[in-house]
Order: C-alpha cells, then sequence, then structure tokens
C-alpha cells in the first residue's frame, strides 16, 4: 500500500460524491408529492431536469477552470458550499419558478465535483491507480443513488418533503470539516505523506514522462484525443443521466409506484453502478500491471462496458416486471460505470499539469449537452411506454465506443508540440 492518505483523500471525495446524489435525486423520489403541492405536471418535471442540466452543463466548464485557478481544496469549498444551500433552499419553494432558480444554482455547483476530482485524482495517484482511484470516487455516485431512494423516501414519510430538502442539506456543511482539515493541494509538501507513499505518488510512470505538457483551452481544442473525450462522453453520458433522473418517474408511469414503493425498488439499479464503478477501475489497473500500456488498458474496459450495455438496454425495453426492470437496468449501470470510470480517467493520461481539470470540464460539458437532447425526447418518446427511449439509448452507446477508438490517437500521452509549430 505504501501508505493510505491517497485513499483517505479519494475516499473523501467520494463522500461528497454521495452527498452530490442524495442532494440532486431528493426531487426525483419526492416529485409525485411535490409536483401536487406546487400545481406542476411530467413536462414541468422535463423542464425542470432540462434547467439543471444547462446549469450542469456550464458549472462543468466553469469550475474546471476554477478547480485549475485556485487549486483543488478550495474549489471543492466553494462547489459544495453552495449546492448544500441551493437543496436546502428547496424546502421553502412555492412555485415552479423559484424552484428552477434553485434547480440552476444546484447543478452549477454540483458540477463542480467532477473536474475536482479528476484533479485530485491526478496529482494524488500515479497513473496504474488511477483508474481504481477514480471508481471509488464514481462509486459515491452509485451509493449516493442507493442510499438517496430509501432515505429521502424514509425522511418524506417522517417529516414530508420541505424538512427533508433541508435536512440533506446539512450534509454538505458537515463534509467540508474534514475536508479542510485532511486535504492539501501539493502532496509532496503533506506533513501526514511518508516518504514511501510521496515516492509512489511521484512515480508517473509511461504517463508522467511524457505528458507534462500544460495546453490552454484553445490548444487542447486543436488535439484529437481532446475530442475523443468530448464525443464519446456526449453519447454515453445520456445512458447514465436517463436512469438518474426519470427512473423514479419510470416505476410510478410503468408500473403505478407511489414514493414509499420508489423508495424499495429505485436503489437496485445503482448497487450494479457501484460494482461496474470499482470493477472498471481494478480491470485497467491489473491489465497496466501485466504490461497493457495504460491508453490500450482504458480502451479495452470502455469497450467492454459498451457491450454489455447495448444487449441490456433492448432487454429493458420488453421488461414487463418490476424486478427484471430493475436488475436490467443494474445491469446498463454496470456496464456504464466500467466504460465512464475510465473515460474518466484519460484527462490525466493523455495531459500533465494544469490542463487535467479544464479538459475534465468540457468533456462533462459536452456529457451534459448529449443528455439535454434525450431529456427533451423522453417526454414525446414515453407517450405508449419507455420501450423507444431505451432502444435509442442502445443505439447511441456503440457510437461513444467508436469515437474513442477514432479519435484517441496512438496508445501514449499527447506530447507537447515543438517550440516551432505553437
Amino acid at each position: 500500500m505504501k501508505g493510505g492518505l491517497r485513499w483517505l483523500i479519494v475516499s473523501l471525495v467520494g463522500l461528497a460524491t454521495v452527498i452530490n446524489y442524495i442532494d440532486r435525486n431528493a426531487l426525483a423520489v419526492m416529485w409525485p408529492a411535490v409536483s401536487k403541492d406546487i400545481g406542476a405536471d411530467k413536462a414541468d418535471y422535463a423542464l425542470l431536469v432540462t434547467i439543471f442540466m444547462v446549469a450542469y452543463a456550464c458549472g462543468q466548464s466553469l469550475f474546471g477552470k476554477v478547480f485549475d485557478v485556485i487549486g483543488t481544496r478550495m474549489g471543492f469549498a466553494v462547489s459544495i458550499l453552495v449546492w448544500s444551500v441551493s437543496i436546502a433552499a428547496h424546502s421553502v419553494v412555492r412555485s415552479l419558478g423559484l424552484l428552477a432558480l434553485l434547480r440552476v444554482t444546484l447543478g452549477i455547483s454540483e458540477a463542480g465535483n467532477w473536474p475536482g476530482a479528476v484533479k485530485a485524482n491526478a496529482l494524488w495517484f500515479p497513473p496504474r491507480e488511477r483508474a481504481l482511484a477514480q471508481g471509488i470516487f464514481n462509486s459515491g455516485a452509485a451509493i449516493g443513488a442507493i442510499v438517496s431512494a430509501p432515505l429521502v423516501a424514509l425522511l418524506f414519510e417522517l417529516v414530508g418533503w420541505r424538512a427533508t430538502f433541508l435536512v440533506v442539506g446539512v450534509l454538505g456543511f458537515l463534509w467540508l470539516l474534514p475536508w479542510l482539515f485532511v486535504y492539501r493541494a501539493d502532496p509532496g509538501a503533506h506533513p501526514w505523506l511518508s516518504e514511501a507513499e510521496r515516492a509512489h505518488i511521484a512515480d508517473r510512470g509511461e504517463a508522467g514522462s511524457k505528458a507534462g505538457w500544460s495546453p490552454n483551452l484553445s490548444q487542447l481544442l486543436k488535439q484529437k484525443q481532446s475530442w475523443a473525450i468530448i464525443v464519446s462522453r456526449f453519447f454515453l453520458d445520456p445512458v447514465w443521466w436517463l436512469f438518474v433522473s426519470w427512473l423514479p418517474i419510470y416505476l410510478s408511469e410503468t408500473f403505478g409506484f407511489d414514493v414509499r414503493q420508489i423508495g424499495l425498488f429505485a436503489w437496485v439499479p445503482f448497487v450494479g453502478a457501484m460494482l461496474g464503478s470499482l470493477g472498471g477501475g481494478w480491470l485497467s489497473g491489473a491489465l497496466i500491471r501485466r504490461g497493457w500500456k495504460t491508453l490500450s488498458a482504458r480502451r479495452f474496459a470502455v469497450t467492454l462496458g459498451g457491450a454489455i450495455m447495448l444487449p441490456a438496454l433492448l432487454l429493458t425495453a420488453k421488461a414487463a416486471t418490476p424486478l427484471a426492470a430493475v436488475l436490467l437496468i443494474a445491469v446498463i449501470l454496470f456496464g456504464f460505470q466500467v466504460a465512464i470510470n475510465n473515460i474518466q480517467t484519460l484527462p490525466s493520461d493523455y495531459y500533465g499539469g494544469g490542463a487535467v481539470g479544464t479538459i475534465a470540464g468540457v468533456g462533462g460539458t459536452a456529457a451534459v449537452a448529449g443528455t439535454l437532447v434525450t431529456t427533451w425526447l423522453v417526454p414525446a418518446m414515453t407517450q405508449h411506454g419507455y420501450a423507444p427511449i431505451f432502444v435509442l439509448a442502445a443505439v447511441i452507446v456503440p457510437l461513444g465506443v467508436i469515437s474513442l477508438w477514432l479519435l484517441g490517437g496512438r496508445a501514449s500521452p499527447v506530447p507537447a508540440p515543438s517550440s516551432d509549430s505553437q
């Protein structure tokens, strides 16, 4: 292990992700009750999802640059402080307009979690461990989705939806205390770090020896490897968000579930997601230890994830029972996390220095852009059932995998251009 401080750091980031997903999923779980009280319908929910995702897209690129400028420690503090205030303020909502405004501030601030995690990962882990570290972080999203449905449903039964928003808002403030105490921007200067772990973190291997270039955004967008990240996330991320945003509504409309029943079933698919996060990270790391080039291992894992998702999506289109549906969706999310966990390590594999947060943020913005397309299509395509939207998701999965192979370039980091070409 060579010390464990880096694993404590990524565990804290994973915990922030758990809180992130509890906060964002609370509205979906309680929507049947919230919509009744404020006089909203399914079309209004689609509008709120769209508003959140547009804000989230802007927040990805915004916070990607913020983390590169002010650092990971304060970047996370700003992000989680704003999103915790935003979700707590949902408790006073009495109109669709105010709810929409709060979804904007929530979306912008929650977006910071992802480029921040990728940057922390690049700083604290050598290449062979990054996918596993990313898997631990991504498993926080799955754990958050697992616990959010039953937790929010329980709180709703006990105190109602307004007080529930207030309670979950407190979680972020509690997280800030250990984060500010433990985290330091420079691993090499951290007083708790052993010499063995410091040397282990500093061993950048193949990626670190070649990827010391820190391009600006304009330079990043001239590299086809950047577009491999951008395009693959544009096509693949809508699969995740389809279930994060719509699973409770799908269960309600397809099987007649109420809030209590949603709480009993909606967590199941995210167990698959958690296992996929850890398994996908372990897989590429194991391949690297066996002598595979870092980026070859990443691409293999992404391809495997896509091969798992596609047939499961087609089968879900015909699922006749809620148990069959949630188990198939668990397989889909397992495959998704195997793939996305490895795609999200690519910024630190391709580039170095101050570019990691920036390209991770741009990739996140592209992911949201793709998600918005499916969000707009869901109400129209699900008037007579959800099968059409599941088939559409199955179609776009291979597009994401193929784009990574076509645009990803050689299985090596992006070299800095020669001085005469800059």
